[in-house]
């Protein structure tokens, strides 16, 4: 079944996957494959620009599925090859500014004040000590009560996206907005829906995993249909796959027979490193560039990629 299940991944990845013979106590991360066994994670590598800009939310009201994880490697991943990223953090507990390396202080220029209209998004931007092309909107701890003040503000549900300023975003050449969403459905995910025009949704291979997603589908639909058209689930990223259990693959061809091509081919492995590498104000494709969980977000960083050009291209732009 687990082999079953990996049918369609890159070759690259599928090398470096963790197989049912590994002790139960074994460290995943405990030996770091060569750099050859991976499409990608040569930093300066290179993938085209998508025709339009494209503005993905990556949501999941379950917690603990990788969401935050995946927002802020996915986003390393798309820098590394070339393109430009601001990543919009709208959790309130800002881990995804603590990976990138971004002071979010109380009193930075956040996604508070850019919400709340006292900042522009060019005063609100900082870069990644990472990464050139790296960018943040950092969240503070202020922004923990920014929902009960939007109830009274008008537009309430577009307040991100009337922030995400075009000429702010030419300026550095922004390719890809990711917007990383706290694990609840109110309003400041629903500004993140709004604002966007994809939907990327990060499922666990664990039990329960499609436990709450129906609800988000609901709403995702709720939205499209009164506030925001164009949105779409454009993408599905399995997560935390451990190949040593049978469950992860059969959730796996759960997941892909359910969603079918949404789902990328490039599944991440439960990594050590990438628990780590927040610990050090990193993504895990600074911190152990070699490791299987990076490898892995650059494979699926890269896929990512790739798709946004046929979209771009396509009908759905």
């Amino acid at each position: 079944m687990v082999r079953q299940a990996w049918a369609g991944v890159s070759r690259e990845t599928f090398d470096s996957r963790e197989t049912d013979e590994l002790p139960p106590s074994a460290d995943m991360d405990g030996e770091e494959a060569p750099m050859g066994q991976h499409l990608s994670a040569t930093v300066g590598g290179s993938l085209p620009r998508p025709t339009n800009r494209r503005i993905i939310t990556i949501a999941n009201q379950k917690g603990g599925v990788g969401k935050t994880t995946s927002t802020v490697n996915l986003a390393a991943a798309l820098a590394a090859n070339g393109l430009g990223v601001l990543v919009v953090d709208l959790d309130p507990q800002g881990n995804a500014s603590t990976a990138l390396g971004i002071d979010h202080r109380s009193g930075v220029p956040s996604t508070y004040e850019l919400l709340i209209g006292e900042v522009t998004l060019e005063q609100a931007i900082q870069r990644s000590p990472h990464n050139e092309n790296l960018y943040c909107v950092p969240a503070t701890i202020d922004l923990a009560g920014a929902e009960i003040e939007l109830v009274s503000m008008v537009a309430r549900e577009g307040r991100l996206k009337s922030a995400l300023d075009d000429a702010a975003l030419d300026k550095r050449t922004i390719d890809y907005v990711l917007i990383d969403c706290p694990p609840s459905l109110g309003l400041l995910t629903v500004n993140a829906l709004v604002a966007a025009r994809e939907v990327l949704l990060p499922i666990q291979c664990e039990y329960y995993a499609l436990e709450g997603v129906g609800q988000l589908l609901r709403n995702i639909e709720l939205v499209q249909a009164h506030l925001n058209r164009a949105l779409h689930v454009s993408t599905i990223l399995l997560t935390m796959y451990d190949g040593r259990t049978k469950l992860a693959g059969q959730v796996a061809e759960e997941v892909r027979n359910h969603f079918g091509s949404m789902v990328l081919r490039t599944m991440i492995p439960r990594s050590v490193k990438v628990s780590e590498a927040p610990g050090f104000g990193m993504t895990v494709l600074d911190y152990a560039p070699s490791s299987r969980g990076a490898m892995s977000y650059m494979d699926a960083g890269r896929e990512l990629g790739e798709r946004g050009v046929t979209m771009t291209t396509g009908q759905e732009q």
